[in-house]
């Protein structure tokens, strides 16, 4: 990672430039209410972005409820992406959920996301069980994956 990139917490005046991400990253991106109650309501969440020189690249996102983190969405912007940014953002997140707490981290990747699996599984994660026809887009089922963080 370069010695430009900074990691913060996503503020509300992020939500437009996140926004722009996630349509770039998903084929059902969140809303802009979505976020802005993620960010204004829900005492469990917590999200975190990674700028590069003010530019925000990617973010992730959790909710942190009493010893489980669970990763709601993690994005790095498509020209950004094999440089181990997923990984740096992931791991920051790891880190801040076990400051806060958590001892045990969970997700959903689609199936085929065969990338950001791998990604996963050098971080600790295991695989789980599926969730049947999880995304409803396609009707594609979601891996569970978790990992301990103690």
């Amino acid at each position: 990672m370069s010695q430009t990139m900074t990691f913060r917490l996503m503020t509300e005046d992020d939500i437009d430039e996140v926004l722009v991400l996630e349509r770039r990253s998903f084929t059902l991106p969140w809303s802009r209410e979505a976020f802005y109650n993620e960010l204004n309501h829900n005492q469990y969440a917590l999200y975190i972005v990674l700028e590069d020189e003010g530019k925000i690249v990617g973010y992730c996102g959790a909710w942190i409820v009493i010893d489980e983190a669970h990763i709601t969405n993690i994005a790095i912007l498509p020209e950004y992406r094999g440089r181990r940014l997923g990984e740096a953002l992931l791991r920051k997140m790891m880190d801040i959920a076990i400051e806060r707490g958590a001892k045990v981290m969970t997700l959903e990747v689609r199936v085929s996301n065969i990338i950001a699996q791998s990604l996963y599984e050098k971080l600790g994660f295991q695989k789980g069980g599926i969730r049947k026809r999880y995304y409803t887009d396609n009707g594609e089922d979601a891996l569970v994956m978790w990992v301990n963080l103690q």
